[in-house]
């Protein structure tokens, strides 16, 4: 896989708003712009992998570089993500 600078900054933007819009519909508060870029990504896979099992288009793809990007798939599978954390580490 190989980038062009414009274009990884691009894609770590993208990733970086994906995440923080993913996190902001699941209540996340917690972590900065790191955090929301690397929710983006992990999200983009498990998005992708969950439409892919229950055979879901993929209806909002960017091309950046050559690579795609899932922007839809990438927002839902981050607050999946978020709502799984919070599942878990819910205090008592």
């Amino acid at each position: 896989m190989s980038f062009t600078l414009p274009g990884l900054i691009l894609f770590l933007i993208i990733a970086a708003i994906c995440g923080a819009v993913g996190k902001a519909i699941a209540g996340g508060a917690r972590g900065g712009c790191i955090a929301s870029t690397a929710l983006g990504f992990i999200g983009a896979m498990l998005g992708l992998w969950v439409a892919r099992k229950m055979k879901l288009p993929e209806p909002f793809m960017i091309r950046i570089s050559g690579h795609d990007f899932p922007i839809l798939w990438s927002i839902i599978g981050a607050a999946l993500i978020v709502g799984i954390l919070h599942l878990f580490s819910r205090r008592r």
